[in-house]
């Protein structure tokens, strides 16, 4: 009786054989890298959130709350209360909150409220007054690269910490961060 409905309709007649048929595959969608928003998209740390591993993408990262681990973005912003523990690469770094670990990045700023402990590869400097920073920094021609090849070592003494060294080794005193 449905079939004969269906014809007064207009309608095609069903077949078992077309009820059963398996969906079409779609085409797989362009991954992230390919999609030209990725670099304009946002991701966000809230507070009270910590996230332990390897974040790795191509957007911006806002981090209000906690990192361990390795953060990997085009551009990154440790807001003040913040912690990360672990490497930070990126094109541009902004810390207002506190850092301890590896830093790879082109562009690097330590606001006022800036605590961080490690070390600084990077293109440009620039900490204000009152951020406080213990570690070595060492300028790069492409410090955000890094992200395939190993940290390495550090290159000066500590900045604002006592460094003794053995006797009779020849040293060179600590060079300042330039931008």
């Amino acid at each position: 009786m449905l079939d004969a409905l269906n014809k007064l309709k207009g309608k095609p007649e069903e077949t078992p054989a077309a009820a059963t048929r398996a969906p079409q595959p779609q085409p797989a969608r362009a991954p992230a890298a390919a999609n030209p928003d990725a670099a304009d998209a946002l991701t966000s740390i809230s507070a009270g959130m910590t996230v332990v591993g390897k974040i790795t993408g191509d957007g911006n990262v806002k981090v209000f709350g906690r990192i361990e681990g390795e953060l990997h973005a085009a551009a990154v912003t440790i807001c003040e209360g913040a912690h990360v523990e672990g490497e930070v690469h990126a094109s541009e770094l902004t810390i207002g909150g506190n850092l301890k670990g590896t830093i790879h990045a082109s562009r690097v700023r330590l606001n006022s409220t800036a605590v961080v402990e490690g070390d600084i590869f990077h293109q440009s400097l620039a900490i204000e007054e009152n951020a406080r920073f213990v570690g070595s920094s060492r300028r790069e021609e492409k410090p955000a690269g890094a992200a395939t090849r190993p940290a390495a070592a550090p290159q000066a003494a500590a900045v604002g910490a006592a460094v003794s060294r053995p006797s009779g080794l020849e040293t060179k005193p600590p060079i300042a961060a330039a931008g």
